[in-house]
């Protein structure tokens, strides 16, 4: 396995790329450290606030502010898990950074041919594909610009992005239900 990227060296790519960076989410779960509490108050039914959100959606506001593209495909089942309830409750503030971020049915999703692992594609030049552990623990990612690699995952964000909805038009053929 090459090596992960993990911590700072991880967030530059967020930080150094030109144009676009696309996010493929097909994992029903994912275990952040950081959202461990937060995850837990929304499990509870409390209000898990946004101060341990707030560094990635600075990072993103910067960014969009700048005129680069972020853009999310996440692959949704119904009902959805509990922890994309929690990304469903997060949306509007990765929307109010500028962030786009579409939902895409798991079972429309499947005649797609789209990968089972989580990827960012930054600027179709670099594949960061996300690496995750015992229990769900996000690892880091592993890097490649093979271009025959980076070619399947453009053509995969172009499958997943066309079928994909709004996060609004989600809320609307779900009755603003998770």
């Amino acid at each position: 396995m090459t090596d992960l990227v993990t911590g700072e060296a991880f967030l530059e790519l967020f930080r150094r790329f030109s144009h676009t960076a696309y996010r493929l989410e097909v994992r029903t779960a994912y275990g952040i450290p950081e959202e461990d509490e937060p995850y837990r108050l929304f499990l509870a039914g409390e209000d898990p606030g946004t101060g341990w959100f707030e560094p990635w959606l600075d990072l993103m506001r910067e960014q969009t502010g700048r005129g680069k593209r972020v853009e999310r495909v996440r692959l949704i089942d119904a009902p959805p898990s509990d922890y994309l309830r929690f990304e469903l409750w997060g949306t509007p503030f990765n929307l109010a950074v500028g962030e786009d971020i579409r939902y895409l049915d798991r079972a429309q999703a499947q005649p797609l041919g789209l990968p089972d692992y989580d990827y960012w594609l930054f600027d179709d030049q670099v594949v960061a594909r996300l690496q995750f552990g015992e229990h769900d623990r996000f690892l880091g990612v592993t890097l490649s610009e093979d271009p025959a690699d980076v070619a399947r995952h453009v053509r995969w964000k172009g499958a997943a992005w066309q079928h994909a909805v709004t996060y609004e038009r989600y809320r609307q053929e779900t009755n603003g239900q998770p």
